[in-house]
């Protein structure tokens, strides 16, 4: 149904976000969504529940550590056996993801060296600290051990998993949030309250600049957990006759206070479930 009114609408649009895992649509304004979802409900009888989207936060590490984990199983017939030793350390940001196979002699057999990468991945992309996708990171295995029998993919699979899991939470793990650089035209008398508002909001004004017609325009960055309401406390500033547009700039560290609390948050789920 919403690839309908995508396709009647071509300032819909539809999204699935890979890293929070939700189904976002965008449109021009509050009003403009909140008319499509009328829509659904007029024409198609089809009720949504619909919330602000969740913040694509990641994680990355800030040094160098290394883990370790020996999975080993038996449970009378054929058991399970895999080891894994591996280094990590941080990239570049915007760098995304490596996995480098230093291993020698044949310590961890070829064909198992995708399985342990398959636990590696399954760790970054879940998260370790607050359940988000790590990113920026070198992973590099370069020792382990087998057995001839009871080596299998499930055994590897899980001691790579494992082994980063333990070598991210002592390398300096840390969370990163979206910055977007922002740009708000709105009346020329509104522009001081705009620009504290937006300082308020741990935004950097970056200039502004007239737009004719007593329209100003403020640029800068901002970061995206500080817009959820902004379009709500721009109309009310405004009268109404203010708009905004973002891109997205960067991710950058957030504090260790919003760092503990989504870290406390992810963990009160995790013992929940």
């Amino acid at each position: 149904m919403l690839r309908k009114l995508e396709i009647e609408d071509p300032c819909f649009r539809v999204e699935r976000h890979p890293a929070t895992h939700e189904t976002v649509i965008r449109g021009l304004g509050e009003l403009h969504l909140r008319w499509k979802l009328e829509k659904m409900v007029q024409q198609y009888k089809l009720e949504v529940s619909t919330k602000p989207p969740k913040i694509a936060y990641q994680e990355t590490i800030t040094k160098k550590a290394e883990g370790h984990c020996r999975h080993k199983k038996q449970t009378g017939g054929a058991g399970q056996f895999g080891e894994v030793f591996l280094r990590i350390e941080p990239l570049a940001r915007g760098t995304g993801y490596e996995f480098v196979d230093q291993v020698k002699g044949g310590v961890i057999p070829s064909v198992f060296i995708p399985a342990v990468e398959k636990g590696v991945r399954q760790a970054l992309d879940t998260g370790v600290i607050a359940g988000y996708p790590v990113q920026d990171i070198r992973v590099i295995v370069y020792d382990g051990k087998s057995h001839a029998v009871d080596s299998k993919e499930v055994a590897f699979v899980s001691a790579g998993r494992k082994a980063v899991i333990e070598a991210i939470s002592g390398a300096g793990p840390i969370l990163l949030e979206p910055i977007v650089n922002i740009e708000v035209l709105a009346p020329e008398a509104n522009i001081g309250d705009l620009t504290s508002d937006l300082s308020a909001k741990r935004g950097h004004i970056t200039g502004t600049q007239g737009r004719g017609a007593d329209t100003m325009a403020i640029t800068g960055q901002v970061p995206m957990s500080e817009l959820a309401e902004y379009q709500s406390r721009l109309r009310s500033v405004t009268g109404g006759h203010g708009s905004y547009s973002i891109e997205f700039s960067h991710y950058a560290p957030v504090s260790a206070l919003t760092q503990q609390q989504l870290a406390s948050q992810y963990k009160a789920k995790g013992e929940e479930e």
